[in-house]
């Protein structure tokens, strides 16, 4: 599923070449992802003063104290959510704006978005339905207590740094289903988890920036 920028609006292709070449240059190789970047309108997950920048590999503010990921990082994330076949169904904690959501959703059957600051979570379902998505869930959930309603997953992605691994994102996992988020404090590292039975095998990669996972009131 792609996104229908009919009537929306799209930066230059020009420009949104450079961003897929810089992605390859560090070492993005998951056509799919690339593709998925490739055609998703980053400038329509941002306030207007700060579209011009969609574009540049950098996080990015969308208000609240959250940001926008980089644009490595998502793809990062998503190549390794996709390193063993195609998830059939992903929880992706931490929706934000949803530009991290709208890439998962041209690869995969399903996205349980859940985000809880609810006006980010009101603009990024009134976006993705102007995109035409129609294989995105919402929910208006801290994300880190409880155990979702549709659980389990073949997925979970976390776009917000726990200090240590949340029990309760082990517990919701298939059998051979895939964590990937950032984990730490101070020194974040990026990790993906793997279900193999009752035990669960980690893999570090690179440092990671991310805000920290919020288990508190909801706003």
């Amino acid at each position: 599923m792609k996104p229908d920028i009919g009537g929306i609006g799209m930066t230059s292709q020009r420009t949104r070449e450079r961003l897929v070449q810089r992605l390859i240059d560090q070492g993005i190789t998951n056509l799919s992802v690339l593709e998925a970047i490739r055609t998703t309108p980053r400038h329509l997950f941002l306030d207007e003063a700060m579209s011009h920048r969609a574009y540049e590999d950098t996080a990015l503010p969308i208000g609240f104290n959250q940001t926008l990921s980089q644009p490595y990082v998502v793809a990062r994330m998503t190549e390794l959510l996709l390193r063993d076949g195609r998830p059939k169904n992903v929880l992706e904690i931490g929706s934000g704006s949803g530009y991290q959501t709208s890439v998962l959703a041209q690869l995969v059957d399903e996205v349980y978005a859940v985000e809880r600051i609810k006006p980010l979570l009101d603009k990024s379902r009134k976006l993705l339905r102007q995109l035409k998505f129609r294989n995105i869930k919402f929910q208006h959930s801290d994300g880190g207590l409880d155990q979702h309603s549709s659980a389990p997953f073949a997925a979970i992605l976390c776009a917000a740094a726990p200090i240590s691994v949340p029990q309760v994102f082990l517990e919701q996992l298939t059998p051979n289903g895939r964590l990937v988020l950032p984990v730490g404090k101070e020194s974040q590292s990026l990790k993906m988890i793997t279900r193999k039975g009752d035990d669960f095998v980690t893999e570090t990669f690179e440092s990671v920036r991310f805000v920290p996972l919020c288990e508190g009131t909801l706003r």
